[in-house]
């Protein structure tokens, strides 16, 4: 059903064939897959009178499968509370990282790049703007980047192309012959400027004049954008989909549901069945509406529709839904079985799942917030930066930074308790320190500052 409906989309031919793929999964995870089909689901018949299969009908209920998995997953990723802790060696420079993140808003940035990345791909840009760090998540359907030869791990640059109306160029500030005419708009960011062009019809080819007056250059020496790839697989530009092995059985839950939906309103209104010699000609389509004309000795009966009926429908979604939640990793637990509450343990053993998924997804959006605090220390030695109206000096160019994960879930008292104990032990026989001890319990107690926190915690014993 899935292949049916996306057959119905138009791929412009004029873009690469990732783009009609990427489109497709953006209108699955926005919810819009179904806009293309041209009937209501309760709409039987046409204009001519002809019946109407349920594969051109929009389905009455939708249960967004995909973006509860997208969301679930995220949750444990970059929600509150589970946004990971940029940490260096260098205290001044881990210092103001943190202000940074705090300042531009990185961790809903981060949020929403997970979200639109979960098709297969995702870019994030950094712009330095008055000296004041900001970030922008750019959805990859019309972007194309080019990895170094020498280094295949560094972008060379980034190419964005679309196509767009006249009249949006024109309340752009963009002097257009043809306000009603369809142009192409095109910029391009290397490691030295982000350079746009003038907008050109499509019927004269793509955009080679350079708009002087948008272009920037930045000079920062790198390509300012980190290109994500959403999880292992997919091939050289895109990851795989969070939820593409679900989306058939999101489909068949749909209309499912509405089949249900729809034979719940004629059990309501039952088909009249009528018995007489004239017999039954012609299509007959099931409704409360139609009436059925059989032969042989007259009769009339009323033709409902049992709850069993209904109920068998509800288990075999509930049935598809633990086969699609077990496809992608997603969550399976279900608040009805939690008769207790559960330790932060118990719940990570309960959603492996789902914590396998989220652990992928740390490693490539983790791998994209270290490259971006990178950026932001080799920005500093270009231009001066800002944080929370003050001037920040040139960042330890080369300090190692790396990322403090919190737990899956938080604590409870026992749980802490037997943290407590057990740090406790090892600290005392030198086994470990009182540092990494505390920075393994940081995140419970939202220690920010480390080297504080143990500065602190030396004047209070002294």
């Amino acid at each position: 059903m899935f292949d049916t409906i996306s057959a119905l989309i138009p791929a412009d031919p004029d873009y690469a064939p990732r783009t009609a793929r990427l489109e497709v999964l953006t209108r699955v995870l926005e919810g819009r897959l179904y806009d293309v089909l041209p009937y209501a689901f309760h709409d039987e018949r046409g204009a001519g009178g002809e019946y109407i299969p349920l594969r051109r009908r929009r389905p009455a209920v939708r249960y967004p499968l995909a973006r509860i998995v997208v969301d679930d997953s995220l949750s444990l990723v970059f929600g509150e509370g589970h946004f990971p802790t940029l940490d260096c060696a260098d205290a001044r420079t881990r210092g103001v990282l943190a202000d940074i993140v705090r300042e531009s808003g990185l961790n809903a940035a981060m949020l929403e790049a997970a979200l639109r990345g979960s098709v297969g791909s995702v870019a994030m840009l950094l712009r330095v703007l008055q000296g004041r760090v900001f970030f922008s998540v750019l959805p990859s359907l019309y972007l194309t980047p080019r990895w170094r030869a020498d280094a295949p791990d560094t972008l060379e640059s980034v190419n964005e192309c679309y196509k767009v109306q006249g009249q949006a160029l024109a309340a752009q500030g963009y002097e257009i012959e043809d306000p009603a005419g369809v142009y192409w708009f095109q910029r391009v960011w290397d490691d030295e400027a982000e350079t746009w062009f003038l907008p050109i019809p499509v019927r004269l080819g793509r955009p080679v004049a350079v708009d002087a007056q948008r272009s920037v250059r930045h000079g920062l020496g790198f390509v300012p954008l980190v290109w994500v790839r959403n999880l292992p697989g997919g091939d050289g530009i895109d990851g795989a989909c969070t939820f593409r092995p679900a989306i058939e059985t999101g489909i068949e839950i749909d209309y499912q549901l509405s089949q249900a939906g729809r034979g719940l309103k004629y059990s309501s209104d039952p088909t009249l069945l009528i018995r007489e010699p004239a017999g039954l000609d012609g299509e007959m389509v099931r409704g409360a509406g139609n009436a059925l004309v059989v032969s042989e000795k007259g009769d009339a009966k009323l033709l409902e529709i049992g709850g069993t009926a209904a109920a068998a429908v509800i288990e075999y979604v509930r049935f598809l839904r633990e086969l699609a939640l077990e496809g992608v990793h997603g969550n399976r637990a279900s608040a009805e079985r939690l008769n207790a509450p559960q330790s932060g343990r118990a719940l990570e053993l309960m959603n492996q799942g789902l914590i396998w998924l989220a652990d992928n997804l740390r490693v490539s959006y983790g791998g994209a917030l270290l490259q971006l605090a990178d950026m932001i220390v080799r920005a500093s030695a270009v231009y001066p930066l800002r944080v929370r109206g003050a001037p920040v000096e040139a960042l330890a160019a080369g300090a190692r930074i790396s990322l403090r994960w919190p737990r899956w879930y938080p604590p409870d008292a026992e749980d802490r308790a037997r943290d407590a104990g057990t740090l406790k032990t090892l600290i005392e026989s030198g086994q470990l320190s009182r540092e990494t001890a505390v920075k393994s319990i940081a995140d419970v107690y939202d220690v920010e500052d480390v080297a504080a926190e143990l500065a602190q915690i030396a004047k209070e014993r002294a």
